[in-house]
């Protein structure tokens, strides 16, 4: 498989809107008290009326028998802004 260049995923705009929405959520996540670098990072589409929303979860690498403190960070994709932040309990 390739290698894909810098300017070929700046021509998708699926990974380019990831990217954004990433970046945004990562800034509020380190806002809340959560580094980003230390997160097991998951990211997931949430359909809404409005467009496309990421869902971007940031749980503790060892999650093995451990429960909640994930932090939750919803960016709208078509506004470019963080919709809510979900604290997992």
């Amino acid at each position: 498989m390739p290698a894909i260049s810098l300017e070929e995923m700046q021509q998708d705009r699926l990974v380019m809107s990831v990217a954004k929405a990433l970046a945004l959520a990562n800034e509020a996540a380190l806002a809340q008290g959560t580094d980003p670098a230390n997160s097991l990072v998951t990211i997931t589409e949430e359909p809404s009326a409005g467009g496309r929303l990421w869902r971007i979860n940031y749980g503790p690498r060892d999650y093995i028998d451990r429960r909640g403190g994930d932090l939750i960070v919803v960016v709208d994709e078509g506004s470019q802004a963080v919709q809510r932040i979900i604290r997992g309990q």
